[in-house]
């Protein structure tokens, strides 16, 4: 199958955030593109803005008509998210479309580029458009493809300047290891960051994910690069070169870390020398650390140490990762989408670090009854680290309620001076009668919605 012989391409899940990067893409070199999501966002009313037509009702009459006409002439993409029976994937597969996976497609256009990949179980979306950032402000000829809102662009996906040799054209990567989407890539670099248990609705048991990531970096050509964190158990898995980077060893790592005025600054170690005196905008030892592989992988494309500082001063990051909503002298809110136990510590850990004098109050909505099933006495663990803790219910997302899962698991074993459980609409009020001067809130779910409140509670308490 090549892409030039679609003119029409229709979006089953348009809304998502790797399936929106994908959408800008199509629309942008010409091709009609139309979609259907469950719920309008802020996301997909940019999309319309953008000229794509986006409906919201399962209904086959909704599809535009050019597109039922011709279904040799269009591309279906879909993301593992919409369920088999959902009335317009039965329809478009019964009338004979071309269906492909979002990874499928993603998988073809980058490797007509030379690919960067940035695979791991947490720090993929943050190194991803750190090495993004890094090269677009080198001003080398790059796309990208990425699993978040950049703060410095405002999408999940920059588009490269035409070139007549695509293979001149970086394509930078999130390679999702969600439905082993990744193995539809063949990058000429990769990162991975973790390998840790995720995903076990998907994947069953940790050896499962183990497998698919070996499967992935032996995808890595055989004259490129894997940059893997130390540790990690890949290195003969792959007939690249190996290189390995951590927070403080490897073949690259940082060395003198100190916080200044509530700003990390580091050097970064490499085989050549010393990038000194790294300024990054972003706090985090966890995000010291993917700044370290963002540029272990932008000196092997070419970039010198030099672009490679100034482009890491200048990252603002990425929506919802250690973003800061607050932050005055009385009052500091910061939201996180971390909703792995490691996330959850590496997050607290360096909030922790960078207000060591405040008391703590963290809010955690966990994500999926399956992952809290798995993981539950890890995120008790790792909330514990806050002073104060309460505790939301699951956000569902894709899964229905699983007999006896409920956020109590979490919750009997926190070991916070504090902890409370409540509802999203309980919140805002349990907020304001604590008055907390530094407040997190954490989770992949829709805990976001409550944060303009949360915002107005803490600014004016």
């Amino acid at each position: 199958m090549t892409l030039d012989q679609f003119k029409y391409i229709y979006f089953l899940g348009i809304g998502g955030i790797g399936m929106s990067a994908l959408a800008r893409w199509f629309r942008v070199n010409g091709y009609t593109v139309s979609g259907y999501d469950k719920t309008p966002t802020a996301l997909t009313d940019t999309l319309e803005a953008e000229g794509m037509t986006i409906h919201f009702t399962e209904d086959v009459d909704q599809i535009p008509a050019a597109f039922r006409e011709n279904p040799a002439e269009t591309l279906v993409i879909y993301t593992p998210a919409v369920p088999k029976t959902h009335t317009e994937y039965i329809y478009l597969t019964e009338q004979g479309f071309t269906l492909q996976k979002r990874s499928q497609v993603l998988g073809l256009l980058a490797g007509q580029m030379t690919t960067i990949g940035v695979a791991g179980t947490h720090g993929k979306t943050t190194t991803s458009s750190m090495v993004a950032h890094i090269l677009r402000d080198a001003g080398v000829n790059c796309a990208a493809f990425l699993g978040g809102i950049t703060n410095n662009y405002g999408t999940n996906f920059l588009l490269n300047e035409p070139a007549d040799d695509l293979r001149s054209v970086i394509c930078v990567v999130e390679a999702d290891e969600f439905d082993r989407s990744f193995l539809t890539l063949f990058p000429t670099y990769a990162i991975v960051t973790s390998t840790d248990a995720d995903h076990l609705d998907i994947y069953g048991a940790h050896d499962a994910v183990l497998e698919s990531f070996s499967k992935f970096v032996s995808q890595i050509e055989t004259d490129g690069v894997l940059f893997m964190k130390q540790g990690l158990s890949l290195a003969d898995k792959t007939k690249a070169e190996v290189r390995q980077y951590s927070l403080k060893a490897g073949d690259y790592y940082s060395q003198n870390l100190r916080i200044e005025q509530a700003t990390f600054v580091f050097d970064l170690v490499h085989p050549n020398g010393v990038i000194a005196d790294i300024q990054l905008m972003v706090p985090g030892f966890h995000n010291v650390e993917n700044a370290v592989a963002a540029g272990a992988v932008a000196l092997k494309v070419g970039v010198s140490p030099e672009a490679i500082r100034s482009a890491l001063s200048t990252y603002r990051g990425v929506r919802r990762r250690f973003e800061y909503i607050v932050k005055t002298d009385d009052a500091v809110l910061i939201d996180d989408y971390a909703h792995h136990p490691a996330e959850v510590q590496a997050f607290l850990s360096s909030v922790k670090a960078l207000y060591p004098d405040r008391e703590l109050t963290a809010v955690f909505q966990p994500h999926l009854f399956s992952r809290t099933r798995d993981f539950a006495d890890g995120f008790a663990e790792s909330l514990s680290l806050a002073d104060n803790v309460i505790l939301l219910d699951i956000y569902p997302a894709r899964e229905l309620p699983m007999e006896g899962v409920t956020s109590d698991l979490i919750f009997r074993s926190v070991q916070s001076k504090s902890k409370q459980k409540c509802t999203k609409a309980e919140l805002p009020d349990v907020v304001r009668k604590m008055k907390p001067s530094l407040l997190v809130t954490i989770g992949a779910g829709d805990i976001d919605q409550l944060l303009p409140t949360l915002k107005s509670i803490v600014t004016y308490q």
